[in-house]
């Protein structure tokens, strides 16, 4: 059956219904900029009266805050930040601010930009950089802000602001190492949100290695019969993953000694005679008992989330911390991708590495990491900070750490789904002719690739192209174009 094109009239009037859309977030924009105008007049007068009773600083904040968070139904901690991001705008953010009253920004933009300024800011006031860096973060911050997410603003802010101020990020991360805790809190219903704050670095890695593992379950679990939903045979077949490779799959049939077939029992009982007795005996004199309850017990239909959760708990409390399998870097099974520079990997300089899509890590931390680990290649970067070329011999490998250090996450505009859960994607079909060159091969995430299917009925289907520089230039069912660009590297000088 084919697929009828779409009505001229009907795609006017869905146009017509997103540009309306965009058109009222641009609004509901600007009216969250007079929000935060109205919060920097409420900051002069707080400034006012702690000027008149200066010891009583810290009440007359807390009671500025919980006034606007109860009168919004907000939580204390959302109007916290919301007075601080104001501060911020009013008194640092002047390009930021002026954005955000004509609607080109978005809150949850402005909240990240905010909040990357903080260490510029404290870099400015310890006279570690000139004052006149806040203006070259807000130049460089606001390129990518106006044309992509917030998610994707925060990752770029972070890079900025740690390449602006340099070596003070070590000192900053030294300092909020100390800050590193575990709390428990009740959520009801006889569950609790358990909150770990760690280096980023560790919690990236526990991240993924937990996902790793969830995997190799639900795999198992697919692959084999019924079994029950409990979660000890998890932590069995997860930490056997974790004993082997990141591919580590569990053996799902049984060596050919294991095998017990017909001849190798003797039975006195006519075929189909129900069995009374639990046991059942070998030729050779061996004894096997029999589970009554075996067929009967529950398939194991927990979700994905539920299985990471399960896994978590019995890995932490079924494991003893020990000297003899090293700390937390020695352990480290999850994938992570960090870019150093030579100089500091030799231990000529200590500028910060960069945990990639997350932002600065500590030269010492990248170090250690890369002195247990063989998987680096050396990345040669042009005058922009763009990847341009690797080391690798293999072609085939080679062109692939080039578009993983290229791309870094899925290439569909806003998407942030990390490189290792896609699939390299033939920009143009390799069935109708594409060539498998770098300069025609993007990471896509599972969801978004089939956006571009062939099986994809026209109306609904994306089509994309890819430019000069790796900018993949996408093209909607309504005819709107959207440029992803390649994330750029942040030089730390």
């Amino acid at each position: 059956m084919t697929n009828q094109p779409t009505a001229p009239l009907d795609l006017e009037e869905r146009r017509r219904v997103r540009d309306a859309w965009t058109a009222t977030r641009r609004r509901i924009a600007a009216l969250e900029a007079e929000a935060a105008e109205l919060l920097v007049a409420q900051i002069a007068f707080h400034d006012e009266d702690v000027a008149a009773a200066p010891h009583h600083r810290d009440a007359i904040h807390r009671s500025m805050v919980a006034e606007f968070a109860t009168a919004a139904h907000l939580s204390t901690g959302t109007m916290e930040f919301a007075f601080a991001d104001a501060l911020a705008l009013s008194t640092a953010l002047p390009r930021v601010r002026e954005a955000f009253h004509t609607g080109a920004l978005s809150s949850a933009h402005v909240r990240e930009v905010a909040r990357a300024s903080a260490v510029v800011a404290e870099a400015i006031r310890n006279r570690v950089v000139a004052p006149e860096t806040m203006a070259l973060f807000e130049t460089a911050v606001l390129v990518v802000a106006e044309a992509e997410t917030a998610a994707r603003t925060r990752g770029h802010a972070r890079r900025v602001a740690s390449a602006l101020v340099g070596e003070t990020i070590t000192e900053r991360h030294r300092r909020a190492a100390d800050e590193r805790c575990v709390t428990v809190r009740s959520v009801d219903d006889g569950l609790a949100v358990l909150t770990a704050i760690l280096p980023e670095w560790a919690a990236v890695a526990i991240a993924d290695r937990l996902s790793q593992l969830t995997r190799t379950v639900i795999q198992a679990r697919d692959a084999g019969p019924a079994r029950d939903a409990g979660t000890a045979r998890d932590a069995e077949t997860a930490r056997d993953a974790a004993s082997g490779s990141d591919e580590a799959t569990p053996r799902l049939a049984p060596a050919h000694h294991e095998v017990l077939t017909a001849d190798r029992f003797a039975t006195d009982r006519p075929c189909g005679e129900t069995r009374s007795d639990t046991k059942i005996s070998s030729v050779d004199g061996d004894t096997f008992a029999l589970d009554p309850e075996a067929e009967s017990l529950p398939a194991d239909t927990r979700t994905w989330s539920q299985v990471q959760a399960d896994l978590l708990t019995d890995l932490l409390l079924t494991a003893d911390p020990s000297a003899v399998e090293g700390d937390g870097l020695i352990g480290v099974r999850g994938r992570l991708q960090v870019t150093v520079a030579a100089t500091t990997l030799a231990g000529l300089d200590d500028r910060p590495a960069e945990l990639d899509g997350h932002g600065a890590l500590h030269p010492d931390i990248a170090r250690a990491l890369a002195g247990r680990d063989g998987g680096w290649t050396r990345l040669f970067l042009d005058p922009h900070g763009q990847v341009i070329e690797t080391d690798a011999y293999s072609p085939t490998e080679s062109m692939r750490r080039l578009l993983r250090a290229r791309d870094q996450h899925c290439r569909f505009p806003g998407c942030r789904q990390p490189v290792h859960r896609c699939d390299i994607d033939h920009t143009w079909d390799h069935a109708k002719g594409g060539p498998t060159r770098v300069d025609n091969l993007a990471h896509l995430c599972r969801g978004h690739h089939v956006l571009k299917h062939p099986d994809i009925p026209e109306p609904q289907r994306w089509t994309v192209r890819q430019r000069p520089g790796g900018v993949l230039e996408w093209r909607s069912p309504l005819g709107a174009v959207h440029a992803d660009r390649a994330p750029r590297r942040v030089a730390f000088a």
